[in-house]
């Protein structure tokens, strides 16, 4: 039998032990190099160890104390760590997965929605959102105009209405091509609230309360030889509601939604309805000026001088 296969046969005991001695002489390292490093014989290194494992009550034989100098000599026993490569940080990473694993999955499966949540909804949602306001401003927008055009055209009674809603949707829609949403939008709401005024039906009378004066009048600032004679007026429909009008103010040039205004009459007209109102308290003749349905503009039943004023 040759000694190869001696070696690869020995007893798993005298293995541990040539191990015990190898370990015994790396922590009496000193022995070891002192003995090793001035040429003493294998002998008194040997006497040595023995004494060692005798004061430990251990009898060690002879060859195993041998084969532990032999095995320290060509550094068997002993743990070379691999050199740093790619194979041994993979290895390393794969080892230590418990202590990192979980932190990684967690951050990793964040990542993973955010990435799915931006390109998988969030980017499509905007590019829907972003092609509905596109079509909204070439098809839809320009389709309202026609539509309220149309709607003008069929139920106004007078002509000025439907130029002023043709002038409008011609604007809005060239609005609307130039990507002017804002303003095509105006346009739009523009063109209702003409619809509205050609559908609104109201009498319009001189304010009788005792909270509120029927007429005043007022020195224009422009103008301080000049006087302005108002009646005090509100819009009252079939079913006897008061309605809130768009007024546009004379003296500041800005329009106002109110219940009752202001409208500027010649002096005879302003002293008739202050006769009227001196007589009993009550003013008979309230009606100054009817909206019929189909019509822009009311029709006044006295003569009015077309400025209007919201406060006073």
């Amino acid at each position: 039998m040759s000694d190869v296969t001696a070696k690869s046969a020995a007893p798993l005991d005298e293995i541990m032990l040539a191990m015990d001695v190898v370990d015994t002489l790396r922590h009496q390292q000193g022995l070891a190099t002192r003995e090793l490093d001035t040429d003493a014989k294998q002998a008194q290194l040997l006497e040595k160890l023995r004494d060692i494992y005798h004061q430990q009550g251990i009898e060690v034989p002879d060859h195993i104390l041998k084969e532990g100098v032999t095995a320290l000599q060509e550094s068997r026993f002993t743990y070379d760590p691999p050199a740093p490569s790619f194979g041994v940080t993979l290895a390393r990473l794969y080892v230590s997965r418990g202590r990192w694993g979980k932190p990684v999955l967690v951050v990793g499966g964040a990542l993973l929605a955010l990435v799915i949540g931006y390109f998988g909804v969030w980017q499509p949602y905007q590019a829907g959102q972003a092609e509905q306001a596109r079509v909204e401003l070439a098809e839809g927008l320009p389709a309202q105009m026609d539509s309220l055009y149309e709607t003008i055209f069929e139920e106004t009674k007078v002509q000025q209405a439907v130029m002023e809603a043709e002038a409008i949707r011609t604007r809005g829609q060239t609005l609307a091509a130039e990507g002017n949403r804002p303003a095509a939008e105006r346009a739009v709401a523009e063109l209702a609230a003409l619809r509205d005024t050609i559908r609104q039906e109201y009498s319009l009378r001189v304010v009788n309360r005792p909270d509120v004066q029927s007429g005043f009048w007022t020195i224009p600032e422009v103008n301080t030889d000049a006087t302005n004679y108002y009646l005090v007026v509100e819009a009252v429909n079939d079913e006897g509601q008061t309605l809130s009008l768009p007024i546009l103010n004379e003296e500041n040039d800005t329009t106002e939604t109110v219940s009752i205004w202001g409208i500027r009459v010649p002096e005879a007209v302003y002293d008739a309805v202050s006769a009227d109102k001196r007589d009993d308290g009550i003013i008979q003749n309230n009606e100054v000026g009817r909206k019929t349905y189909g019509f822009v503009e009311v029709n006044y039943n006295v003569p009015v001088s077309g400025g209007a004023v919201t406060q006073w």
